[in-house]
C-alpha cells in the first residue's frame, strides 16, 4: 500500500554527486543558455567563442596584447591572445578545476567581464576535443581534453613564440547537434568587442575588426544605411560612454554593454540609460513629455565599467547590479548625474541638434495622440476576435514571467497559414514552450504603409497582440517568432508579405535575431525498414543510393501534408531554423522597395537574368521542369 501511495521512492540511493564535467554537460543551459545548432545568435556555440575571447579581452583591458586572432575552420574554432599566458603551472587547473581562477584575485581582475573563472571550463567540457596552449617568457605548456577529460598532458618546453594563450576546439556534436557556425553572428560579436576596446586589433578569417571612436563607429556603422534625424551625440566619461541619435524607424533600438559584454537582455543599466534620456530631455526643454514621444524612434548605446558586477546567469547576458561598485553610488544615479550634466550640456553647445530632437519627438507626439482612438477600437475587437477566433494556440511559459532560463530561450511561436497546416503543427508542439499562430489567408502588402495599418487591419493587429510588441521589444512573449508556410509560390508570396510587416513595423525583431524561417523537408524517401527526411536534391539522392534504389519517394508541397506524428521529428530539438540576417550594410528602405514596391527596371532585369540561368540550367543537365522547381524550392 505505502508504495502505491509513494511510487517513487527516495531514499540514499537517489542522492548523487556529479563531478564537474557531468555537471555542465548534463546542466548545460545553467552554463551557456540553450543549446542550438548556430541559427540563433545566442545559441551556445557562440557563447563558447565568447567565453575563451572574454579572457583575452580581460588581458587586452589590464594593458596586455593588442591583437586576438580567431579562425573558424570545419567546425574548429582556434583563438590566440598575446597577452601574459596563463601561468604555465596552472594550465591544466584553470580548465578543469571548477575552483581555480584568477578572476578571483580581485585587484587583478577588477572589472572583468567575468568573475567566477566558470568560462573556459565549460568550453573545455562540452567540447569534442579541446587544446589549451600557455606560452610565458620562451617556454610553453599544452595540454589536450576530449569532452572534459584529460587526453594528453605535455611537460613545459623551450619556445621561440611570443607570450600569449591559444585555445582550439571543436564543440560535441552530441550535445550541438547539426551545428554550424553562421559568420555573421560571430562577426557582430567581434565588432562589439572592437567597439568596446579602442585600439584592439581581432583578426577572423582574414577580415579585421578594429576601432578608433568607441560607440562613436558602432553607431555610425548601425545607422549608415538608415536616415537619422541629427548627428550621433557621443558622450564619454569615467566608467561611462554612451552614443545616441534619432532615426525614422518605429520603437527604441538599444545596444548595452557591462565591462565589454554584450547585455542582449539589458539589466539595471538599461533601464536607468532610459530613464535618464527623459529626465534630462524634460529639464532641457522644461517641458513634461511623454516618455514614449521621447524615446520613440532613437537608437542609442550604452557601456558602463562595473566593478564586480552581478548578471542574472552565467551568459552574461543581463546586469543585475543595483550599483556601480560595492561600495559606490547605486546605477541609477550614477547614469542619470551623467547623463544630466554631459547630454544637457552637449544640447546647449549644439541648438541644431536640439531643435532636431525637439523636432522629432513633437512629431511623435502627434502620431502617438493621432493613432490613440484607432488603438482603442482595435482593442475593443481583439478581446472579442481572440475569444471567438482562437488565433493563437499559446504554450505555457512566456518571455514576461520569470522562470526557467533555457525555456525562455527557446519559447517559439510558429506562424502558419491555413487550417490543416495549424492543426499538423499544434498537435505535434511542444505545449510547454511552443506556440502556434494562425493567420486567414494572405496578408496585406504593407510596404509603404504607416502605423495606423496595423490597428486597422485585423490579422497583423492579433499578431501585434499575440506577440506583445505594440510599444517595444522588453516583452516579447517568444524569443523565436518562426514563420512557418508552405515550399511553393504561395507560401513564398506569404513569407515576404510577413518578412514586409516585420521590417517595417517591427525592424527591431529581426536586427536582434528573434526571427526564423522554419526549414522542412522536401521529400521522404522509405523503404520496409529505414526511412530519411531530406531537405534538398542532394538529400535526396544520398537516401535513394543508401537504400540502393529500392525506395519509395514522397514530395512535401505542403506543410498541411505532413502529418502531426512526422511533424514532431521536424519541431523537437531537431528543427532546422533559417534565421533572418540584416547584414550591416542593408537598408530597410532600399530592400522592401526592390521587392515590394513597384515593378522597377532594376527588378525586371534580375527577373530575366536569373530566369535565363534557370533555362540554361535546364538543358545543361537535361532536368525535367519539375525537378527544377523541386531542386530550387530545397535550395
Amino acid at each position: 500500500m505505502s508504495d502505491l501511495l509513494n511510487p517513487v521512492s527516495y531514499t540514499e540511493e537517489n542522492i548523487r554527486s556529479l563531478d564537474w564535467r557531468e555537471h555542465i554537460r548534463l546542466r548545460s543551459g545553467m552554463y551557456i543558455g540553450k543549446l542550438g545548432d548556430g541559427s540563433a545568435p545566442d545559441d551556445g556555440i557562440y557563447v563558447l567563442i565568447k567565453e575563451v575571447i572574454d579572457n583575452s579581452i580581460d588581458e587586452f583591458v589590464m594593458g596586455h596584447g593588442k591583437n586576438i586572432d580567431v579562425s573558424i575552420k570545419d567546425g574548429v574554432c582556434h583563438i590566440r591572445d598575446y597577452g601574459r599566458g596563463i601561468p604555465l603551472g596552472k594550465v591544466v587547473d584553470a580548465v578543469s578545476q571548477i575552483n581555480t581562477s584568477g578572476k578571483f584575485d580581485s585587484k587583478a581582475f577588477k572589472k572583468s567581464v567575468g568573475l567566477n573563472g566558470v568560462g573556459t571550463k565549460a568550453v573545455n567540457a562540452l567540447s569534442e576535443n579541446f587544446v589549451i596552449q600557455s606560452i610565458r617568457d620562451g617556454e610553453t605548456k599544452v595540454a589536450e581534453f576530449s569532452k572534459g577529460e584529460m587526453v594528453s598532458d605535455q611537460k613545459v618546453s623551450k619556445t621561440d613564440l611570443p607570450n600569449g594563450t591559444i585555445v582550439s576546439f571543436k564543440p560535441d556534436d552530441t550535445i550541438f547537434r547539426n551545428y554550424r557556425f553562421v559568420s555573421e553572428f560571430i562577426e557582430s560579436q567581434l565588432w562589439n568587442y572592437a567597439y568596446l576596446n579602442a585600439g584592439l586589433k581581432i583578426n577572423f578569417n582574414g577580415k579585421v575588426f578594429h576601432s578608433k571612436n568607441g560607440l562613436l563607429d558602432l553607431l555610425a556603422r548601425k545607422t549608415e544605411q538608415e536616415s537619422v534625424r541629427y548627428p550621433i551625440i557621443h558622450l564619454k566619461g569615467e566608467d561611462i560612454e554612451v552614443a545616441m541619435t534619432h532615426g525614422d524607424h518605429y520603437g527604441e533600438h538599444y545596444f548595452s554593454f557591462v565591462n565589454g559584454q554584450n547585455t542582449t537582455q539589458g539589466g539595471t543599466h538599461l533601464v536607468a540609460f532610459r530613464e535618464a534620456i527623459v529626465r534630462t530631455i524634460r529639464e532641457h526643454f522644461k517641458k513634461q513629455f511623454d516618455p514614449k514621444d521621447i524615446r520613440s524612434s532613437i537608437i542609442a548605446a550604452i557601456s558602463v565599467r562595473v566593478e564586480e558586477p552581478i548578471f542574472e546567469s552565467q551568459t552574461k547576458t543581463k546586469l543585475g547590479s543595483q550599483n556601480i561598485a560595492p561600495d559606490g553610488p547605486s546605477m541609477k544615479s550614477f547614469i542619470e548625474n551623467f547623463m544630466v550634466k554631459e547630454l544637457d550640456d552637449f544640447l546647449h553647445k549644439n541648438q541644431d541638434v536640439a531643435q532636431a530632437l525637439q523636432k522629432r519627438i513633437l512629431q511623435s507626439e502627434r502620431e502617438r495622440k493621432e493613432l490613440a482612438g484607432i488603438k482603442k477600437e482595435a482593442n475593443e475587437k481583439t478581446k472579442k476576435a481572440n475569444v471567438h477566433n482562437k488565433k493563437l494556440r499559446d504554450c505555457r511559459f512566456h518571455l514576461n514571467e520569470k522562470g526557467d532560463e533555457e525555456k525562455r530561450l527557446n519559447s517559439t511561436v510558429f506562424i502558419t497559414e491555413g487550417d490543416s497546416a495549424s492543426g499538423s503543427i499544434t498537435k505535434a508542439r511542444d505545449v510547454e514552450t511552443q506556440a502556434v499562430f494562425s493567420l486567414r489567408g494572405k496578408p496585406l502588402n504593407c510596404y509603404g504603409h504607416t502605423k495606423k495599418t496595423v490597428y486597422q487591419n485585423e490579422e497583423f493587429f492579433l499578431l501585434q497582440y499575440a506577440l506583445n510588441i505594440e510599444d517595444s521589444l522588453d516583452d516579447l512573449r517568444f524569443n523565436r517568432v518562426v514563420i512557418a508556410t508552405d515550399a511553393d509560390v504561395d507560401g513564398m508570396h506569404i513569407r515576404l508579405l510577413l518578412l514586409t510587416f516585420f521590417l517595417q513595423f517591427f525592424p527591431d525583431l529581426v536586427r536582434n535575431g528573434h526571427l526564423y524561417i522554419l526549414d522542412t523537408p522536401l521529400f521522404r524517401v522509405r523503404d520496409k525498414k529505414e526511412t530519411f527526411y531530406c531537405y534538398s536534391e542532394a538529400e535526396k539522392q544520398a537516401a535513394i543510393a543508401k537504400l540502393r534504389g529500392k525506395a519509395e519517394i514522397t514530395r512535401f508541397k505542403g506543410l498541411g501534408e505532413i502529418s502531426p506524428d512526422e511533424f514532431g521529428g521536424f519541431i523537437n530539438e531537431n528543427i532546422r531554423l533559417d534565421p533572418v540576417i540584416l547584414h550591416e550594410d542593408m537598408s530597410i528602405d532600399k530592400i522592401l522597395e526592390y521587392y515590394m514596391g513597384k515593378n522597377t527596371m532594376e527588378r525586371q532585369e534580375f527577373i530575366i537574368k536569373n530566369l535565363r540561368f534557370e533555362l540554361d540550367k535546364i538543358e545543361d543537365n537535361n532536368l525535367p521542369q519539375e525537378a527544377l522547381v523541386e531542386e530550387e524550392a530545397a535550395a
